[in-house]
């Protein structure tokens, strides 16, 4: 098989790793197919790289494909999420002042009770609260406003989204342009390392399994290329199911160690691939399983339901019409071609496309060919469930 070169970008974090590790570990030479792997400096850059042509294929927020069909933020091309990379892998911090005032009020940061920590973090606040997040629209952005929304605080005006790239975090919240942020590792732990931030909540206790990378490509290079597309595909499946594995840990925190990819220390890397994050510049830790997930739980499955929430969520504070939004959002995951790439491999995939988020308190079987699909617990916070419409 002749090796074919396609360009992909990707943002220096944690959750880029299954595509550097499909090109560095062979998965993808096996499929025949060379990545190019192009850094970006944000999310808007890398979104017009692909929509502008200038990479084939491109590590992207969950919300990004959505966000284009809705009309929101720029980057006409229409977009196909054609699998998710990456699962959770956030987490939500403050500067140091809020920490101490958090402390002085009793709060333990234990990691687990998101309610408890929204309702303490309002209370300490003296001045309408300026979080950081990565994009506009990103699910960082969807988590924090989801969280806060349902404690009431969004309506009384009392956060303010300002966007950071996220090798940036820390120096902003060292500036004082932000109290608090929700990033993807290792920039909030750069923070904690820095001794400007203290880490006050992972994503997953807010919602236990948020899609947060897709595997992003045009919609008509989808449709042209298919034979390329299925390859890349394989190629970064096979790699988080690589990186799912616990011997894989260190090798995979050396390999994006690398100044190609994210240049910083494997140490801090491997904190948000085994779960167990320093929260604070006395070196408090963490434990949170599942903290990022590149494979269990079918991970890697474009769940049309998710996108549904997201465009629900984006929806809500736009003003656009959340059942038109919910539609346009279900057309962009593309489980068909997902399901295509792995058909004549051992993957075993959900039968349905869409499923009721929210709905399940721990791992579950659900219908396959095969019948060895466990899906993961997947409750929000606050025990709302979320029903799709297809």
């Amino acid at each position: 098989m002749r090796t074919a070169a396609l360009s992909v970008g990707f943002i220096p974090l944690v959750d880029a790793a299954p595509l550097i590790v499909a090109q560095e570990m062979g998965f993808a030479a096996q499929e025949g197919i060379a990545l190019d792997l192009k850094r970006a400096p944000s999310w808007s850059s890398l979104r017009d790289m692909l929509s502008f042509g200038q990479v084939d294929a491109a590590h992207m927020l969950s919300t990004v494909p959505v966000a284009v069909a809705m009309g929101l933020g720029g980057g006409g091309t229409p977009l196909a999420a054609v699998s998710v990379m990456s699962v959770n892998g956030n987490v939500v911090g403050v500067n140091r002042t809020l920490e101490e005032r958090l402390r002085a009020l009793g709060f333990t940061f234990d990691f687990t009770d998101a309610r408890a920590a929204g309702q303490a973090l309002f209370e300490v606040s003296d001045r309408p609260l300026r979080v950081g997040v990565p994009f506009p629209f990103s699910m960082h952005a969807e988590l924090v406003f989801y969280w806060l929304a349902s404690l009431g605080s969004v309506a009384d005006g009392q956060i303010e989204i300002r966007t950071v790239p996220p090798p940036l975090m820390a120096e902003a919240i060292e500036a004082g342009e932000i109290d608090a942020f929700c990033v993807g590792e290792p920039w909030g732990s750069r923070s904690v390392e820095k001794g400007v931030g203290a880490l006050l909540l992972p994503g997953t206790a807010i919602w236990n399994f948020a899609p947060e990378k897709v595997l992003a490509v045009r919609q008509d290079w989808a449709e042209t290329e298919q034979s390329l597309l299925f390859r890349l595909i394989r190629s970064v499946w096979r790699a988080g199911r690589w990186l799912a594995e616990a011997d894989s840990t260190l090798l995979a925190s050396e390999l994006l160690s690398k100044p190609a990819y994210l240049d910083l220390p494997p140490e801090l890397i491997e904190r948000a691939l085994t779960g167990r994050l320093t929260i604070n510049a006395s070196g408090e830790e963490r434990h949170t399983p599942q903290f990022v997930e590149f494979a269990r739980g079918a991970a890697n499955f474009p769940w049309r339901s998710q996108a549904e929430w997201i465009g629900h969520q984006m929806a809500l504070r736009t003003g656009h019409d959340p059942s038109t939004a919910r539609q346009a959002a279900a057309q962009v995951y593309r489980t068909d071609l997902f399901r295509a790439a792995l058909k004549d491999t051992s993957a075993d995939l959900p039968g349905a496309s869409s499923k009721i988020e929210g709905a399940l308190d721990g791992d579950t079987a659900v219908a396959s060919a095969a019948g060895r699909v466990i899906l993961c617990r997947d409750r929000f916070f606050d025990g709302r469930v979320f029903e799709p419409t297809g």
